[in-house]
């Protein structure tokens, strides 16, 4: 879970393979909220279809759903979340996308240090 501290809302970050971006394409990332990538995402498959015939878009379909989870817990990090759960979730996460744990405010002493 993240959280941010302005507004006091909280959004689930995911990390590993999309399997909803695997079979239902550019569609959690409207559902989501994450506009730009929607947009992003439903170009590249009009583009690839266009110039592949249909048949690039299972390519950029499975690579996409490799590198959109860790895409889109990164952008939420860098508008000013927090990691905001248990200091073993947060270790974990902050390890699988390579950034530092921010620590939401209110949470304890103790994973503020697992740094």
């Amino acid at each position: 879970m993240l959280k941010q501290q302005s507004t006091g809302l909280t959004k689930a970050g995911f990390y590993g393979f999309s399997w909803t971006t695997l079979f239902f394409g550019p569609w959690p990332a409207l559902f989501r909220g994450d506009f730009a990538l929607f947009f992003v995402y439903f170009g590249l498959v009009v583009v690839v279809a266009i110039f592949t015939y249909g048949l690039g878009i299972w390519v950029l379909g499975i690579v996409w759903a490799f590198i959109y989870n860790r895409n889109y817990t990164r952008r939420l990090i860098e508008r000013g979340y927090s990691f905001n759960d248990s200091p073993g979730i947060m270790a974990e996460a902050a390890a699988k996308l390579g950034v530092d744990i921010p620590v939401a405010q209110g949470v304890s002493d103790v994973t503020a240090r697992i740094q």
